[in-house]
């Protein structure tokens, strides 16, 4: 059997309810419903293309995508953009197809009966390629960091920040809540927290970032109660709001920045932003210290006319020439040491540099910080069997955010599908979308093309841009937790 295991990936939970047998429901009574749709489809053993393509393969295929097929323009629209075969959509197809793809050519009404698609689905996966795919990762939840900074700022709610994999286990997923400890790649098995081992054709690593031992003087993991990083969602988050909040009248607020390359989301300067916007409702005599080691930063044009029209005199950014390269911190008595001056801090979040997760490292797939990757499946340069996704990847002009990871995700699944069946692999295609909220080629991945917003744009123009981040968080999380 082959099998395809994810190792240290985010967070999964079965969902209470019905069992998995039979929210896929029962393949031999899926057979009798399979007949009004055999004037049109064949699948099995010499299956051809008829009205309609044949439907082997059909779970996990990208819609369209039959060889010697011809599709209608509506079909091929949602092919381009990106409607891939699985058990949510292939249920929401089936039982009113039009909804889903507006001008199909597929003239028919539909399977109303929840158990009968389930029944109808369950024999059509009977005769798809069965790829084992095992998810592995302790937590239970998962907390996102894009859009944790507007928590900080009081614009989001920590619930809706959080996540669970009942959706996907729904798909046929096996979910381990477990830890990755160690990788034999000779043998190809993982070994977890629990003593077992599981054994894997293909093993994606997506392991979140680590950091850098003593990155910063004075600072390293035991202190992070003292001097969180936030920089991990859920309860790192949840104690820096927790600080932000019971911060003295006038106090100040200092963040330590990452140096280059750092993971974002969650942005450094989104959050400064954030805890500014906070800081103007609820205690607007603070200050807020930003120490940072670099002398430039991403769309720092547009972060610092918004801190000068919305916050005057709050934010001091120190950069490196400045001084703000040359940082230690005293987590104990709560200062931070910055060109040889020190001051006392009411808050201090310290966001070191980071590395690859230490499951990468273990694998043997990093080359000094980071797994650097191949561009067209981002497997890994050391060992083509183990693609490395998100935080944890070298990917050279991409930038380590949450749509980079969702994209280069979607290049190793094609990939990854295509070497354990067979089946067709695409081009690999990249994408990157970044969102800040201010106030309420085949040897490398390049950019190519790109877009950003200009400072001094209008206010309808900006709330028309965090309108539409609404949308894209909605659109993302959908895609990763199926709800």
């Amino acid at each position: 059997m082959r099998g395809f295991l994810t190792a240290h990936v985010l967070a999964a939970i079965l969902a209470a309810g019905p069992s998995f047998a039979s929210e896929l429901g029962n393949a031999d009574q899926g057979a009798p419903v399979f007949r009004q749709c055999s004037a049109c489809h064949q699948n099995g053993e010499g299956a051809e293309n008829r009205v309609g393509p044949h439907l082997n393969g059909i779970f996990g295929r990208d819609a369209g995508s039959v060889d010697d097929f011809g599709y209608s323009a509506s079909m091929a629209r949602v092919a381009s953009d990106g409607l891939i075969w699985m058990q949510a959509t292939l249920d929401a197809y089936i039982e009113n197809p039009k909804a889903l793809v507006s001008k199909t050519r597929m003239n028919f009404s539909g399977v109303k009966d929840t158990q009968e698609r389930a029944d109808l689905l369950a024999y059509l996966r009977s005769f798809s390629s069965q790829i084992n795919v095992t998810l592995v990762e302790p937590s239970r939840m998962y907390s996102t960091c894009f859009f944790s900074n507007l928590y900080l700022g009081g614009v989001k709610e920590i619930d809706d920040l959080g996540h669970s994999y009942g959706a996907i286990a729904a798909e046929g997923i096996n979910v381990i809540h477990d830890r990755a400890v160690d990788v034999d790649s000779a043998a190809k098995t993982v070994s977890r927290a629990s003593s077992s081992t599981l054994p894997y054709d293909k093993l994606v690593l997506a392991s979140r970032i680590d950091f850098v031992d003593r990155a910063v003087e004075g600072w390293d993991i035991s202190a992070q109660n003292a001097m969180p990083h936030a920089y991990k969602g859920g309860s790192q988050t949840e104690l820096l709001k927790s600080q932000l909040v019971n911060m003295r009248e006038g106090g100040t607020f200092a963040m330590v920045t990452p140096p280059n390359p750092y993971r974002c989301p969650p942005g450094p300067y989104e959050r400064v932003s954030m805890v500014a916007h906070y800081l103007k409702a609820n205690n607007p005599t603070a200050k807020i210290v930003v120490a940072d080691p670099k002398d430039t930063f991403s769309k720092q044009g547009l972060f610092q006319e918004g801190w000068l029209r919305h916050h005057p005199g709050m934010i001091d950014w120190i950069k490196s020439d400045f001084g703000g390269g040359s940082v230690s911190v005293d987590p104990v008595g709560m200062t931070i040491t910055i060109d040889g001056e020190e001051t006392a801090m009411d808050v201090c979040n310290v966001i070191p540099a980071m590395m690859a997760g230490h499951i990468t490292e273990v694998a043997g797939v990093t080359d000094g910080n980071w797994g650097p990757v191949n561009a067209a499946d981002v497997s890994s340069k050391a060992n083509t069997d183990i693609p490395v996704l998100g935080d944890s990847a070298d990917l050279a002009d991409m930038s380590k955010s949450g749509y980079a990871a969702k994209s280069q995700a979607k290049v190793c699944a094609n990939a990854v599908r295509g070497a354990l069946t067979g089946l067709k692999v695409f081009p690999a295609k990249f994408s990157i979308t970044c969102w800040s909220l201010i106030e309420a080629t085949a040897e490398k991945i390049s950019k190519v093309d790109g877009f950003i917003s200009q400072t001094g744009e209008s206010t309808e123009m900006r709330r028309a841009t965090y309108e539409e981040s609404e949308g894209w968080y909605k659109g993302i999380t959908s895609d990763m937790f199926g709800a």
